[in-house]
C-alpha cells in the first residue's frame, strides 16, 4: 500500500508539473499562437531528455559518484537542447547570448525540478530502508532477550517439582499443571508482542506459588495486586526478571516484597528483597536486569520509568503506560 501510495504521488507530480509548465511558457512567455508555436514541438523532445536524464544518467553518475562529470554533463545537455530549439523549432536567428537569456530556461526548467525530485524520493527510499534495517535489528535483539529469559524461569519450575515428586508426590500433579501453563506462557505466548494482562500475571502468580514451596521456611514472600482491568496489553516476560532477580540475591530468612497496582491503564510494579553487601555487590545485582532495561527502551521508549534504589533493601520500581 506504501508502494501504491509513493508510485501515485509521483505520477501526480510529473503531470501537474508538466500542465503548469506548459501553460505557463504558452501564455506568459511566448508570442506565437498555440496554432504555430514551436515550443509545443519542442515539448515532445524536452520529454525525452528529461526522462532520459532520470532512468539513466542520474542513477549511473549517482552510483558511480562522479558528481562533477553529471554537473557538466547536465550543462551540456541544457547547452545543446536550448540551441537545438533556437535555430531548428524557433528559428529565431538570435545570437547566442540572446538564444541562452531567452530560452534556457525552457530546458533547465523541467531537468533541475525533475532532478530534484529523483533526488528527494530516493532519499524517502533510502530512509524507508534505514528504518526496516532498525526495526528488524530490534526485533531480533528482542528475540535474543527473550531467550535469556526463558530457560531461568522454566528451570527453577523443574527443580521445585522434582524436590516435590520426592517428599510430597501427592501433590506433584497439581504442580505439573502450572508448570504446564507457565510452558504454554514461554513458549507460545511469549512470541506475541503483546498480550493480555490477564496472562502475565497468570504466569507471575504460578511462579510465585512455586516459589513459596520452594522457600517454604527460609523466606517470606509478600505478594500483593490490585488490578482495575485484566484486559490491558502488555509485553510478556517484562515483571518476571525483576521478581527472579529478587529470590536469586535475597537472603535466607528475608522477607521479599512484590507489589503490581494497574489504575487507568498505568501498572506501577515495585519488588523490594534484602540482600548480603558482603556477598553480593551492587553490580552482581543488577546484571539480571540489564535484559530488562534493554527491552523497555526497544518497547517501551518514553513510556515508561524504571529505577534500581539500593539503602538497606534493593528496591526496583516501574511505571509502565500499557498499550
Amino acid at each position: 500500500m506504501t508502494f501504491i501510495n509513493k508510485h501515485t504521488s509521483q505520477v501526480l507530480v510529473h503531470i501537474l508539473f508538466w500542465m503548469l509548465f506548459v501553460f505557463v511558457s504558452l501564455f506568459l512567455f511566448s508570442d506565437y499562437y498555440w496554432r504555430e508555436n514551436p515550443f509545443l514541438q519542442y515539448v515532445s523532445l524536452l520529454v525525452v531528455i528529461v526522462y532520459i536524464n532520470n532512468f539513466l544518467l542520474l542513477p549511473f553518475f549517482v552510483k558511480k559518484k562522479l558528481y562533477v562529470l553529471y554537473v557538466f554533463v547536465f550543462a551540456a545537455i541544457s547547452f545543446f537542447a536550448t540551441q537545438l530549439y533556437c535555430y531548428a523549432f524557433a528559428q529565431c536567428g538570435c545570437s547566442l547570448p540572446k538564444c541562452l537569456s531567452d530560452y534556457l530556461w525552457q530546458t533547465l526548467v523541467p531537468l533541475i525540478f525533475f532532478s530534484f525530485v529523483w533526488v528527494l524520493y530516493r532519499f524517502i527510499d533510502k530512509q524507508e530502508e534505514v528504518e526496516a534495517v532498525k526495526k528488524e535489528h530490534a526485533e531480533m535483539e528482542l528475540k535474543f532477550l527473550k531467550s535469556q529469559i526463558n530457560p531461568h524461569v522454566l528451570f527453577n519450575n523443574l527443580n521445585t517439582i522434582y524436590s516435590y515428586s520426592i517428599e510430597k508426590p501427592e501433590d506433584t500433579p497439581e504442580l505439573i499443571l502450572m508448570l504446564s501453563d507457565n510452558l504454554k506462557h514461554v513458549l507460545y505466548e511469549s512470541n506475541e508482542k503483546t498480550i493480555s494482562l490477564e496472562k502475565e500475571v497468570h504466569f507471575i502468580d504460578n511462579y510465585i506459588k512455586f516459589q513459596k514451596i520452594r522457600t517454604e521456611g527460609v523466606k517470606q514472600i509478600n505478594y500483593s495486586k490490585t488490578i482495575d482491568s485484566l484486559s490491558h496489553q502488555i509485553a510478556p516476560l517484562l515483571l518476571i526478571t525483576i521478581i527472579e532477580n529478587a529470590f536469586k540475591h535475597s537472603t535466607l530468612n528475608s522477607e521479599i516484597k512484590v507489589k503490581i497496582n494497574v489504575e487507568e491503564g498505568v501498572l506501577n510494579f515495585t519488588c523490594e528483597n534484602d540482600f548480603d553487601d558482603q556477598k553480593v555487590t551492587t553490580t552482581d545485582l543488577k546484571i539480571g536486569l540489564q535484559n530488562l532495561e534493554k527491552r523497555l527502551e526497544l518497547i517501551y521508549k518514553d513510556d515508561y520509568e524504571f529505577n534500581i534504589d539500593k539503602n538497606r533493601d534493593f528496591k526496583v520500581t516501574l511505571k509502565l503506560n500499557l498499550k
